[in-house]
């Protein structure tokens, strides 16, 4: 069974390769994660750029597709190294249980993970527990048993990572090294053993498979003294036995066609996910969105809505004619119509919704500036830009009924108390009567059906 599954696409460089993307990707997701969970779960000693304006929509952008990326890779990964699991003994010392249980909670966690991210784009939770907190948590997870998973491969790693020129050119290595290259990562049979034509061959349908990726398998050479038999007919023509009594090398010899057809393979499944879904969050590509639940230009004004105010539930409180937004900083308060509201200075800004599920869109607003009209509580323009908001949504439910916004935006220029959109006065599933818009802030704290602004 060890040898069945033994390939020239299963051996350390290889592996070691699909290693680095994969761990490239998860780094990427992580940090980009992180960013995303501290705009929206602030520390208290934390600010963050306002510009550029896109610079949410290009770390979240990047976040979802690395994420989907990581289907192909870690799919890779595990049939690169999955004849592991046939070594025996399965447990040879406290290092080889430090690698089982590491790649077990990788993985594990991992395909968790990438899953429930992926369904999140759709919203779409079939679970009983919280998106964000399950996917806080195992993000911690993935880093720390990959970072304990390479600690004990390190050895291995550091052999192979540095064969910049993988398998070609052919000189570019000693006929030793490229041997220790192309081993199978399981080869415990004896090699004459191996040398058995047909002895790698996998029945089924994942036999199919494999022959298919892998190509036909090399056929071991003979003494000089002896001839292969003329096929008969409607045989193969190979004598097992002739393999026995022979001094044939392994027949895991290099196999570079079948290396380019899986790495083909690799790289047409990543390009393939990243480009047909890339173009909800990067505009060049998104004539080619062709899988992303969002795509630009479509929904309200033209740009796409997530939470609708009928789900929100504001419906009859955001057309009712006495409402108004409520500024309050300790015990003054002041209070504007909307129509209040049009007749101060107006403001255009072009900035992009950017969304948690990874798409984006740019659009023109025209609004009051945020930090004129916190001036009117806090006394001067200086000071209104050194304040911190807690914003409030006319929503009666919800994770983001009620957030804050740090000083950094406030004191922009272009964050605005925003009243129409791309021209028009703002749809009701847009945010009408007025809403938030700020530079490099996520969807969800661009608050929309604003309630009142209170001065922290």
């Amino acid at each position: 069974m060890q040898r069945a599954v033994a390939a020239p696409t299963r051996n350390p460089r290889l592996a070691v390769v699909i290693g680095r993307l994969l761990a490239s990707a998860f780094l990427i997701c992580f940090a980009t994660g992180l960013y995303s969970h501290f705009l929206q779960e602030p520390l208290p000693w934390m600010h963050f750029a306002t510009s550029p304006a896109q610079l949410y929509q290009f770390s979240q952008g990047l976040h979802i597709t690395a994420g989907i990326a990581c289907f192909p890779l870690i799919l890779a990964k595990l049939y690169t190294v999955f004849p592991k699991l046939f070594e025996t003994p399965a447990i040879t010392g406290l290092g080889s249980v430090l690698e089982r249980a590491s790649i077990a909670l990788f993985v594990g966690a991992s395909l968790v993970e990438i899953t429930i991210g992926l369904l999140n784009t759709y919203q779409f939770y079939p679970w009983p527990f919280g998106f964000r907190e399950v996917h806080f948590a195992l993000s911690f997870v993935i880093i720390g048993s990959l970072a304990i998973h390479i600690g004990v491969k390190l050895p291995i790693i550091a052999q192979y990572w540095r064969k910049r020129d993988g398998y070609a050119p052919e000189l570019a290595f000693t006929e030793d090294e490229r041997d220790t290259m192309d081993a199978p990562l399981i080869d415990a049979l004896p090699s004459r053993l191996a040398a058995v034509p047909g002895a790698r061959a996998v029945s089924g349908v994942t036999g199919r498979i494999f022959a298919w990726i892998d190509g036909p398998a090399p056929e071991p050479a003979l003494p000089a003294d002896q001839t292969r038999p003329a096929p008969e007919h409607g045989g193969s023509g190979e004598d097992p036995d002739l393999a026995f009594s022979s001094d044939a090398p392994p027949s895991h010899q290099p196999h570079p066609v079948g290396r380019r057809a899986f790495l083909a393979t690799i790289g047409t499944g990543v390009a393939a996910v990243v480009v047909l879904t890339a173009g909800q969050s990067f505009a060049w590509l998104s004539p080619l969105n062709a899988f992303a639940p969002r795509v630009k230009g479509i929904g309200p004004q033209a740009v796409p809505v997530n939470r609708t105010a009928a789900a929100a539930q504001v419906t009859s409180t955001a057309m009712n004619q006495d409402w108004a937004l409520t500024i309050s900083n300790a015990s003054q308060s002041l209070r504007f119509t909307r129509a209040e509201l049009l007749a101060l200075p107006q403001t255009t800004v072009d900035l992009p919704i950017s969304c948690v599920e990874g798409w984006s869109q740019m659009a023109t607003w025209r609004g009051v500036r945020l930090s004129e009209l916190v001036a009117k509580v806090v006394g001067n323009d200086a000071a209104a830009g050194s304040q911190a908001l807690r914003i409030t949504s006319l929503e009666k439910e919800g994770g983001y009924r009620v957030t804050q916004m740090g000083s950094e935006y406030v004191g922009d220029p272009s964050t605005l108390v925003a009243l129409e959109l791309n021209g028009e006065t703002l749809d009701i599933d847009h945010g009408f009567p007025a809403r938030m818009i700020a530079p490099g802030r996520p969807g969800v704290l661009q608050t929309k059906w604003l309630s009142t602004l209170e001065v922290l």
